[in-house]
């Protein structure tokens, strides 16, 4: 794992705790678990009856092995892609770019977890601030040329579930996206960005072209059931294009799910 020392200096990426509970992951197809199921859980967490978190889900309690096999743990899972995960600062002396930092990047399992565990969750990032995961070589803009012609998958939060659905809901994302949770149309998928505002929190999954309608449809349907969101919650998708001119406070949907 490739870390950006620069990165760490903001002060509001450095996690207080190392032992936060996470999500079980729940691999949506069966290829895609038969590989990764067991890879993706982190072999250092066993589940104990109590105590139990605000989830109600019992808390993870690390055990440290009396004999650890020093070959076990050198073992590694890649990962299909590289990733890059980047942090956007909101410092409104700097110009949007400046204040795009790349924090690290990725390819094994075990990377991400370590990785994921040392930054802070989303729902503590200061009100302004953005997480990228993109495939590295992609930047986290519309500017770039694998993004110029592609859209997003965009789910709006309001701030009074940031504390209870954010965090959920974009682990589950990003584990969606370093698990190729999408089929034959994983590729489709650049990266995913979650955004803490005011009022309405936002997590959007960014894919490449706004124009394969039947690949940008399914990597949709996927999302909003890996959410298990309700058939009534309306799910957009924006073309980047449409985003970057359009009139008012609302951006016309291409699909919805």
């Amino acid at each position: 794992m490739r870390l950006n020392a620069k990165a760490f200096d903001t002060g509001a990426l450095c996690a207080h705790s190392f032992s936060r509970p996470r999500p079980r992951w729940n691999a949506a197809d069966g290829q895609t678990q038969q590989r990764l199921d067991g890879d993706l859980r982190r072999p250092d967490m066993a589940m104990e009856d109590h105590p139990k978190g605000d989830s109600g889900e019992p808390e993870p309690v690390v055990r440290a092995s009396a004999c650890p096999d020093p070959q076990f743990s050198m073992i590694k899972h890649p990962l299909q892609h590289r990733w890059s995960l980047w942090f956007y600062r909101n410092d409104k002396s700097l110009s949007w770019e400046e204040n795009l930092l790349e924090i690290a990047s990725f390819d094994t399992v075990e990377d991400f977890w370590a990785l994921y565990n040392h930054v802070e969750v989303a729902s503590k990032l200061r009100v302004g601030c953005d997480y990228s995961l993109f495939k590295s070589g992609i930047k986290p803009m519309w500017e770039d040329c694998r993004n110029k012609q592609g859209g997003r998958w965009l789910f709006n939060l309001n701030k009074n579930r940031r504390t209870t659905h954010l965090d959920n809901y974009w682990l589950e994302i990003l584990l969606c996206l370093i698990g190729e949770g999408f089929d034959e149309f994983s590729d489709d998928v650049n990266g995913a960005v979650v955004q803490v505002r005011d009022n309405l929190d936002k997590i959007a999954v960014w894919t490449t072209d706004v124009r394969r309608a039947d690949a940008n449809v399914t990597i949709g349907k996927t999302l909003k059931a890996r959410l298990n969101m309700p058939p009534r919650y309306i799910v957009p998708y924006q073309a980047h294009t449409d985003t970057q001119s359009k009139h008012g406070s609302k951006t016309r949907a291409r699909y919805q799910v």
